[in-house]
């Protein structure tokens, strides 16, 4: 029974809705049904509140124009005063009273409703001065940090570019060691490899093991290490160069020294020419 009296309720409801139209069509169940009910009701409590709101209007209307032909007569009674008789001059001075009253929304034209009025105006219009000040100077310091940030902006972009030019001068430098490291490992393994066919070539001529590059670089390596253990040797030296000699001991010194020394000549001129070979 419920569910038939909210069918009709709807029904009559979209019928005023759409008046002579026709009513779209639309899927007839407990929830479009539920739906439109509740936007019926919804509806009907705002046309109710629009109807009082439009009644009460129409109330303060008619006492308004009881008000205003009150003190027409009243105007009219006291000194013979109507707005007809007013000149033109006088009706645009009253116009401008009635539009200063409706700007100000006074309750009345009188000394004392235009006078606070005129007050709260000017209250409105320092609170909006105020503010533009305070809107201004902030625009100011946005201006000021907006200026900031473009400047910086630039100097980042300058900043950028002479990055983007050193890094493409290091890129070329880069690539230019990198070419000359690939020429020097290209000219190292080409002259390891002569290395190791002279030293081949040489060792199938009969070259004494020991004239080998890594022979040679065993003996400097001994060689620096025997000057360094005689370096002590020297200075323990030094404390007897002061003592007389003995002559006698002296020349077999000597004899030895030359006698080693015409032997290492001898070897080194012996692998000189094996060298030559």
């Amino acid at each position: 029974m419920e569910a038939l009296e909210k069918d009709a309720q709807v029904a009559a409801w979209l019928k005023k809705v759409f008046g002579d139209h026709p009513i779209p069509k639309y899927e007839v169940n407990p929830r479009t049904t539920e739906i439109l009910h509740h936007l019926s009701e919804r509806n009907r409590v705002r046309d109710r509140d629009v109807h009082l709101v439009v009644e009460d209007l129409k109330q303060k209307a008619s006492e308004y124009e009881s008000e205003a032909k009150h003190l027409q007569d009243l105007l009219m009674e006291s000194v013979n005063f109507s707005p007809a008789s007013l000149s033109c001059t006088g009706s645009r001075y009253l116009n401008t009273l009635v539009d200063s009253a409706v700007a100000l929304e006074t309750k009345d034209t009188s000394l004392a409703s235009f006078i606070p009025a005129v007050n709260d105006l000017t209250s409105d219009l320092f609170r909006t001065k105020s503010k533009n000040e305070e809107i201004k100077l902030e625009l100011a310091k946005l201006e000021k940090n907006l200026t900031a940030t473009l400047v910086l902006e630039k100097c980042l972009q300058e900043d950028l570019k002479k990055a983007e030019v050193h890094l493409c001068t290091e890129r070329a430098r880069v690539d230019n060691r990198l070419q000359n490291m690939d020429f020097l490992k290209a000219k190292s393994e080409e002259f390891r490899i002569g290395i190791r066919a002279a030293e081949e070539k040489l060792s199938a001529r009969g070259m004494d093991a020991s004239l080998s590059h890594q022979s040679l670089v065993a003996l400097s390596e001994k060689l620096a290490e025997l000057k360094r253990q005689t370096v002590p040797l020297k200075k323990k030296l030094e404390s007897y160069l002061d003592l007389m000699p003995n002559p006698s001991l002296a020349q077999v010194k000597i004899e030895e020294a030359k006698r080693e020394l015409d032997t290492i000549e001898a070897e080194l001129t012996r692998k000189v020419d094996m060298l030559e070979l």
